[in-house]
């Protein structure tokens, strides 16, 4: 089968986005530049359902970057909650910060600007730029891979690590007009996290299955290299979590609060030691641990 037109895959994405879009937050004209790179923040490595609640706490508490870089790092690791990885609130904190002594207090509106801000990637600044301020960027994220790895080039999934052959097809689909290039980045996001998902494609329900690649392929399983499932049970992402927990609920918190959430001594002090370092938890007196000031 051969690889769809660039213009029938935008017509029937862009025609399925108009009557299936999700209303979020982060996405219409009343929404902020801050709020979508709130949003872009959290959405990594964490689903919607997760991030609507935090977003709102967060947007009403700083509803701009100067209200953020105004408090302490350890406030917005507290409001972080348990959206998981919190070296992001660090950033963004990070990023307010910068925000305000670079910028003016608003976020920037140039791919290279946001590219340079604390915490900010290829994928972020484009995101932010598209989304916030109606740009011509490319933006690959998973759902954008896989609906475009099986759509044009026939496979089930996108290969581990973004390859150059995987941005040259995406560039060579992503329209000229700017407003209608962040449209279709969105639109193909929102069909990966709807319909064209990891495990169950609803195929039935596809805007482009009669285009699709893969599907006129046969549905080949995917070949390539392992793809590694993030294991959570006893592994030092669940021991972090667990201190992180106990710090965002307390002022401070003591070795036998830690030791009794988490026995293995091994394990225990490591992960104390990497939250330290990572900024997270600061060390007050010995044996007793807060959040940072």
């Amino acid at each position: 089968m051969d690889a769809p037109s660039p213009h029938a895959l935008h017509d029937a994405v862009l025609d399925w986005y108009d009557d299936h879009a999700r209303e979020l937050p982060w996405r219409g004209p009343e929404a902020t530049p801050w709020s979508v790179m709130v949003s872009e923040l959290m959405l990594q490595q964490t689903p919607v359902a997760r991030v609507l609640p935090v977003h709102e706490a967060w947007l009403e508490r700083w509803p701009t970057p100067a209200d953020l870089a105004a408090e302490p790092t350890g406030e917005a690791v507290r409001m972080w909650g348990r959206l998981g990885y919190p070296r992001r609130a660090l950033r963004l904190h990070a990023a307010a910060v910068a925000i305000v002594e670079h910028h003016d207090g608003e976020v920037p509106s140039s791919y290279d600007d946001l590219l340079a801000l604390p915490g900010v990637g290829d994928y972020t600044a484009s995101a932010i730029a598209s989304f916030a301020f109606g740009q011509r960027h490319l933006v690959l994220d998973t759902n954008v891979r896989r609906v475009l790895t099986r759509t044009v080039s026939g496979r089930e999934l996108p290969a581990p690590a973004v390859t150059r052959a995987e941005r040259d097809v995406a560039t060579s689909l992503l329209p000229d007009d700017p407003a209608t290039a962040a449209t279709w980045a969105v639109a193909t996001m929102e069909l990966g996290a709807l319909v064209c998902t990891a495990r169950q494609p609803s195929c039935g329900t596809c805007p482009v299955a009669d285009l699709c690649a893969w599907r006129g392929a046969g549905f080949p399983a995917y070949d390539g290299p392992p793809r590694r499932g993030q294991a959570w049970a006893g592994t030092d992402r669940q021991c972090r979590g667990r201190i992180m927990a106990l710090a965002r609920e307390q002022t401070s918190i003591s070795e036998a609060q830690v030791t009794a959430a988490w026995p293995g001594t091994e394990q225990r002090e490591r992960c104390l030691a990497g939250l330290v370092a990572d900024g997270l938890l600061t060390q007050i007196t010995p044996g007793r641990w807060g959040l940072p000031g």
